[in-house]
């Protein structure tokens, strides 16, 4: 029985059968899974780690090693192998299920099952992979000799514009446009890809070309598909870059440009991070193949792990200006709660990375990497700035500076770095250890509290992000949640409903649209383990409904009376709100209204 073919879904309606996801299910470990992408200890029942969904400094994110699933407590993300493959990996259902099924040596079952998601998917990336075959070609063209012009200015040789696919988009509204319905693509997918953009004029919708009159570089994920673009304009002209937006192919702060390149490089593990791809490239011709970036955005708890997984060390190289160190210290923040050992470069003789390529060479920018500061050096540096350490205010201003950096890190680090300055500044080493330590007891207490009160208000804005609704009606999304959960745990209860309460008596749209779900499984008689509900909800829904499930394991008492008591709570609210709806009618409208009940 294919159990999710009657169920209306939004974004995936993929029947694969249950026996073939209750399979995959037995033979995955969450654990496992998990792991190489998060550092998890043990918790009780649980495993706990910092969630690689967002960044955090104290670890919210749950695995449960005895149902398969993991939660978020702190971004709500939730559900089981295959959710946590879609996320982390950035795959649509099928995908996930194909790679899960992949890694285990299991057989995807050749069903008929609706894969539309994954087709639109491979689409895009067909229409990416032709765009920037049409952007490369351009360079060659007379209207395209400005961008190949401006490509050889910046010192690239053929070979690298070859080698990164680098192009030109057309001064014209319409260049990419005309090329790629040449080739078979509709506008409805061009769009859908952010190579076109529409517009709606007095004369009807037009579409036009997103990339114009830019130098093109595209963004290729691990494995080698073309999932985003960066567009360059060839003056000072403002925006300066233009960047793919979201696609089903592709999320921002997911992706690192040209790691597919990168991990190939045997430095024994090291990548150099810097903040663009004009960066990169650069450093790439030089010699230096292990560069990789982030593009254009901070970077993120998802990338810091996707580095994680193919490096020791980074070695951060971002831009010498305000911005870039605002940027580093970040990066370091994040980078920071990852096994990475971390170093930042000081780029004296240039502003970037490219600028001492190209001013100095090869060699210099070598020799910087040779001094570059570890993380507490970097951050000890900073401290101390323009201080006079000759003056004992200045000394001691950099002493309380310095103790607070070292607080961050692990006792032999404060062990070492406390007898370096100790020695440096003529002071007590007790001293120091005694007021690092201190500072770590109250940044403890600190964070503690602050991390609760932060997990608080993200539940809090999430909830009401996701459904406003809930701001109007909180005593029934309460008790819509808790229904919704105990049938998550008890799916038997569900018979109990009877006639007393549909979907849609549900008040608030978002837990409406779980409960028609939801509902429409039960009254199939299918299951609704995890693992067969991640076809039928999209992420953030199963991630919510992680949640509903986890309160209602914890409720204490009659589950039974407490399911009954919420269902009969709701009816009530449900037939309130439809009379409160009949008293908002207008005189005709009712008379109508009741002359339709008495028929």
């Amino acid at each position: 029985m294919l159990c999710a073919q009657g169920v209306e879904q939004e974004v995936t309606a993929i029947p694969i059968s249950d026996h073939f996801l209750q399979e995959l299910r037995l033979r995955v470990e969450i654990e496992q899974l998990v792991s190489p992408y998060v550092q998890l200890k043990r918790s009780g029942r649980m495993l706990m780690g910092l969630c690689p969904f967002h960044n955090e400094k104290t670890p919210s994110f749950a695995v449960y090693p005895e149902n398969n699933s993991f939660y978020c407590f702190g971004c709500g993300a939730g559900g089981d192998a295959v959710t946590f493959t879609m996320r982390i990996e950035n795959l649509d259902y099928v995908e996930a299920v194909k790679r899960l099924s992949e890694q285990l040596g299991m057989q995807l079952p050749e069903e008929h099952y609706d894969d539309s998601l994954h087709k639109r998917r491979l689409r895009v990336l067909a229409a990416n992979r032709e765009a920037a075959k049409f952007f490369h070609a351009q360079l060659h063209e007379p209207s395209g000799k400005q961008g190949l012009d401006y490509w050889l200015g910046r010192k690239l040789s053929a070979r690298t514009i070859t080698h990164f696919g680098l192009g030109y988009a057309p001064d014209a509204w319409d260049a990419l446009l005309r090329h790629m319905q040449a080739r078979g693509f509709t506008v409805d997918e061009l769009a859908d890809a952010n190579l076109v953009r529409r517009t709606e004029k007095q004369g009807g919708v037009r579409y036009y070309d997103g990339f114009r009159h830019r130098v093109m570089a595209p963004i290729l994920d691990l494995r080698g598909n073309v999932i985003a673009f960066g567009g360059r304009v060839l003056d000072d002209s403002k925006p300066k870059y233009i960047n793919t937006s979201d696609t089903v192919a592709y999320k921002k702060g997911r992706d690192i440009y040209a790691l597919n390149f990168a991990k190939n490089d045997n430095r024994q593990g090291q990548l150099i991070l810097a903040e663009g791809y004009m960066d990169v490239i650069a450093l790439h011709q030089a010699g230096f193949t292990n560069a990789v970036a982030c593009l254009g955005t901070a970077l993120t708890r998802e990338q810091a792990q996707l580095l994680s997984r193919y490096a020791k060390e980074v070695i951060l190289a971002y831009d010498a200006d305000e911005a870039g160190q605002t940027a580093t210290r970040r990066a370091l923040e994040v980078l920071g709660q990852t096994p990475l050992r971390l170093r930042v470069l000081s780029l004296s003789g240039g502003k970037d990375p490219d600028e001492v390529l190209r001013v100095y060479g090869a060699e210099k920018f070598r020799s910087l990497m040779e001094g570059a500061a570890n993380d507490i050096e970097y951050r000890l540096l900073r401290a101390r700035g323009e201080l006079d350490l000759q003056n004992p205010a200045g000394k001691l201003e950099y002493l309380k500076a310095a103790a607070a950096i070292l607080a961050a890190f692990g006792p032999m680090e404060g062990d070492i770095y406390a007898s370096r300055l100790a020695e440096e500044l003529g002071a007590q080493k007790e001293t120091i250890l005694t007021q690092i330590g201190l500072l770590k007891k109250k940044e403890s207490r600190r964070q503690s509290k602050q991390a609760q009160a932060h997990l608080m208000q993200l539940q809090s804005e999430r909830a009401l992000k996701l459904d406003p609704q809930r701001g109007l009606h909180p005593a029934a999304a309460k008790k819509e949640e808790r229904l919704l959960g105990l049938l998550l745990v008890h799916p038997d209860f569900f018979a109990r409903l009877g006639e007393t309460l549909s979907a849609a008596d549900f008040l608030t749209p978002f837990n409406r649209a779980l409960a028609q779900k939801l509902f429409a499984r039960l009254a199939e008689g299918c299951g609704v383990e995890l693992e067969l509900l991640s076809g039928v909800f999209d992420p953030v829904q199963m991630g919510e409904m992680m949640r509903m499930r986890q309160a209602a394991e914890q409720l204490p008492g009659s589950l039974e009376r407490e399911f009954e008591d919420c269902a009969a709570a709701l009816a009530r609210e449900a037939a309130l709100a439809r009379r409160q709806d009949v008293a908002d009618l207008d005189r005709d409208k009712f008379g109508e209204l009741f002359s339709h009940m008495k028929k």
